[in-house]
């Protein structure tokens, strides 16, 4: 990226009709299946991820491609992205004021190398993987901890799925499971929508509609998908011999039974992912159940030997599972373009395929080979074309370029998204707050803010006083501005409650005034 204004040098163009010479020439063999043909050398070869992306996204463009953003709107765009806030006024100047051509590539490595990074990022995964079902510290820490060390996604996983209660830094994981086994009044444990939520999140797989029978409108999904997945956390519940939230594991020592509605087959499975072979259970003679031994004194449940946990661990997330790799990527990329490669997120089925399916097979691939690094991979799309385009729409002068794909679906401009109550909040904050973002109700001594006439003001000093913290003003926005739990938060959607909200509240006028 050139951090210019100036147009982008264009990739070679795959739809280009050969010539005469060219004609019978050889299709690329290239391992990014990039399909340009009569070249004797891939032009990809060698080439950064962001430019092969760039090439694959132009080549199914559908029309004309769009200008490059403007600095300010790349760095607000960019600040949005990676800080989960508007960039300040000064860091809106410094970036204008900047000569170099790869601003842009430097600016975004600058805001992924913050703390603010792992921060916005932990939210993000947050808010994706718990859909507002409720909080917790721990888990909040094991999230931000893990993102600011670049922990591997392969690894993040293992731990959120198999959560090891002995060591303390990583005990906030258990959380996403120990959150969906709580039963709610007189109603049995969710143990079916922990099982999709599995699917939906890690795989980008519902198998809800296939616990009863085979899916009536994806042929992919069959009742023994659901079941096969079933089997893994069948067992599980909630440990009640520590103060923190721990996941247990009853013995599972024959195969989950199930048939359909329809055919009323007595059928059965052990645990399998889907598209996976099914795990033998061993049989294991009385007395050698367990690795550790359950304690009716201290009420500890033991531990199997026999854990399906552990294999659904070892097993989903891991190089050569494609569903689970192509699943991230995809989200990552709605994240920073907007829309999934597949949409719906989380209804990856062949007959739903990708819009683009060489860059999701390139950014899959890439991901497993630069280990699961989420950074890296966030980097490479941001320093890419289709990332800088402007959100502005384009008018072509060219009467003769034929458009065969709207904007919204060929990545040809940017596109509209949503900000979460975390990101609105931050960028209110940033806009309005007389203190830093981290401070909570400090005192009036340390406020060395000025009135906007230029002049030092009691006034400012006095009414900043009276604002709430951030963890009230967090209350705040996520109950006006986030979706209910179980909800996933993919698209725009206004509400007269948020508006109302942003007009009225007490906290926001203050902040406004």
């Amino acid at each position: 990226p050139n951090g210019t204004d100036r147009p982008w040098p264009q990739p070679p163009n795959p739809r280009k009709t050969p010539g005469k010479k060219e004609a019978g020439g050889n299709r690329c063999q290239c391992p990014q299946n990039c399909g340009i043909k009569n070249v004797k050398v891939c032009v990809l070869a060698g080439k950064p991820l962001y430019e092969q992306l760039d090439a694959l996204v132009a080549a199914r463009a559908g029309g004309e491609l769009g200008p490059t953003s403007p600095d300010a709107e790349f760095v607000r765009r960019a600040y949005l992205d990676f800080a989960g806030r508007i960039p300040s006024v000064i860091e809106v100047r410094a970036f204008l004021a900047e000569k170099e051509c790869d601003k842009r590539a430097k600016l975004v490595d600058r805001l992924t190398d913050a703390p603010e990074y792992a921060q916005h990022m932990s939210e993000f995964l947050h808010v994706m993987l718990m859909e507002r079902l409720g909080d917790d510290e721990a888990w909040r820490m094991f999230l931000e901890t893990s993102l600011a060390e670049n922990k591997p996604w392969d690894q993040v996983v293992q731990q959120i799925l198999h959560p090891q209660p002995d060591e303390e830094q990583l005990r906030g994981a258990a959380f996403f499971i120990t959150k969906r086994l709580e039963n709610y009044g007189q109603n049995p444990i969710d143990m079916p929508g922990l099982v999709r939520d599995i699917g939906r999140l890690f795989l980008g797989v519902d198998v809800q509609c296939a616990q009863c029978h085979d899916h009536l409108f994806v042929d992919d999904y069959k009742q023994e998908t659901f079941h096969g997945l079933f089997a893994f956390v069948s067992h599980t519940f909630i440990r009640r011999d520590v103060t923190f939230p721990a996941v247990g594991e009853r013995l599972l020592t024959k195969k989950v039974d199930f048939k359909s509605v329809f055919l009323q087959e007595d059928r059965a499975t052990g645990p399998r992912l889907p598209g996976g072979v099914e795990v033998e259970i061993p049989v294991l003679g009385k007395g050698e159940e367990y690795l550790v031994a359950p304690d009716k004194k201290t009420r500890f449940p033991g531990t199997p030997k026999f854990s399906p946990l552990r294999l659904l661990a070892e097993q989903l997330p891991q190089r050569g599972n494609a569903a689970f790799t192509k699943n991230i990527v995809n989200r990552l990329w709605w994240k920073l373009m907007g829309r999934g490669l597949v949409e719906p997120l989380d209804l990856h089925h062949s007959q739903n395929p990708p819009s683009h399916p060489k860059v999701l097979a390139l950014l899959a691939r890439e991901f497993e080979q630069h280990d699961f690094d989420m950074k890296w991979l966030l980097r490479q799309v941001a320093r890419s074309q289709a990332y800088q385009r402007s959100s502005r729409m384009m008018t072509t002068s060219d009467a003769s370029v034929e458009v065969t794909l709207p904007a919204s679906t060929s990545y040809r401009m940017a596109l509209e998204r949503p900000l979460s109550a975390e990101q609105i909040l931050a960028s209110v904050w940033q806009a309005t707050g007389p203190f830093p973002a981290s401070a909570i109700k400090p005192a009036a001594d340390d406020v060395t803010e000025v009135a906007a006439d230029g002049g030092t003001s009691t006034d400012v000093v006095e009414e900043s006083n009276h604002l709430p913290t951030m963890d009230e003003l967090q209350e705040k926005f996520t109950a006006a501005l986030a979706n209910p739990p179980r909800e996933p938060e993919i698209s725009i959607n206004p509400s007269v409650k948020a508006a109302l909200f942003l007009m009225n509240d007490d906290a926001v006028l203050q902040l406004l005034t």
